[in-house]
């Protein structure tokens, strides 16, 4: 719930959309005593990790995905998860920080870059980035060497 919370205050509405299907598939297989599925849909994860792919700057929410790949959230979030060893939100996100680093050492600015790969601004960004890698966008850049001319 704290994470749900915490990409809510953060405009992360992705995010907590994950969060929520597994609080929710948390809570149903309790409930249930369902077992978690051992077996990924393999093929609908990778065609869900497509679609991202292409939405990396546009983003897209768990219903839209669901609409176009045609299953249900939660089983989009387990399979995703299975598949790749981390949530589809934070996968969207890993790849947008990628984006923002190649943007960073071709010279733009942190704040041009964040808004650039579908971050909300730049503190958003910050927070992701020294998530992923463990650095923030400022000492990312100061950190590259210097070209001699």
């Amino acid at each position: 719930m704290r994470r749900i919370h915490a990409a809510l205050g953060g405009g992360d509405a992705f995010e907590a959309e994950s969060e929520l299907v597994r609080v929710h598939d948390l809570l149903r297989e309790h409930l249930h005593r369902l077992a978690p599925s051992t077996a990924p849909d393999v093929p609908l994860a990778r065609r869900l990790r497509e679609l991202l792919d292409e939405a990396v700057v546009a983003g897209l929410t768990l219903d839209e995905a669901s609409r176009v790949l045609g299953a249900h959230p939660s089983h989009l979030v387990r399979s995703f998860s299975a598949a790749y060893g981390l949530p589809p939100h934070r996968y969207l996100t890993s790849r947008r920080v990628d984006l923002v680093r190649r943007m960073l050492l071709d010279g733009r600015p942190a704040a041009e870059a964040a808004v650039a790969a579908g971050f909300h601004d730049q503190a958003h960004l910050t927070r992701h980035f020294r998530r992923v890698l463990g650095t923030t966008p400022g000492a990312f850049v100061g950190a590259r060497p210097r070209r001699l001319r």
